[in-house]
């Protein structure tokens, strides 16, 4: 593997493998969905320039402090270019966090904004008594991107195509 696919995260098929076609590759990604995973694939929007968009929202769970109830919320996009020329799909990862404030709907968009290769792995314990009334902590909220990229390229990959991430720049 060369450094360069290393530190973009771009994975080759195993050697043997015959490519699909472009629109069996579509389609296979589209199939991931389903009632039983936590994101959803989709076309793309000719704004979002991406022929296919997988996307995570995750709501953690809300939070009281002294003064209001704060919930954020994470947007994880993997925005997807099919390009049959080449028989690679092309990643781009953006993340951005939006946090819900008080119980009216004020919303203040966070300044944290991630777009190429995001990794990112996230947890929330909370502290209570167990059954024996000893402390415990209770694991009330997980994420971990790897969830959503890690079926997006192995479907890729299983189809004979390169998984391309995109560090800068366009799709």
């Amino acid at each position: 593997m060369r450094l360069f696919d290393k530190l973009t995260g771009t994975k080759r098929p195993n050697s043997g493998v015959a490519p699909f076609s472009a629109e069996d590759v579509r389609a296979a990604l589209l199939a991931l969905n389903g009632p039983n995973v936590p994101y959803l694939v989709r076309s793309g929007t000719s704004s979002e320039r991406a022929d296919l968009v997988a996307e995570w929202r995750i709501r953690e769970p809300a939070w009281h402090t002294f003064f209001a109830r704060t919930q954020i919320s994470r947007v994880l996009q993997v925005r997807l270019r099919i390009v049959p020329a080449r028989h690679e799909v092309r990643a781009l990862d953006r993340q951005w966090d939006v946090t819900w404030v008080g119980g009216t709907p004020t919303l203040a968009v966070s300044t944290e904004y991630t777009r190429g290769q995001v990794h990112t792995v996230s947890r929330r314990w909370t502290p209570g008594r167990g059954p024996d009334g000893g402390f415990e902590a209770t694991k009330t909220f997980h994420l971990d991107s790897s969830e959503i990229k890690k079926p997006l390229q192995h479907t890729v990959l299983q189809s004979g195509w390169t998984w391309r991430g995109v560090v800068v720049g366009r799709l």
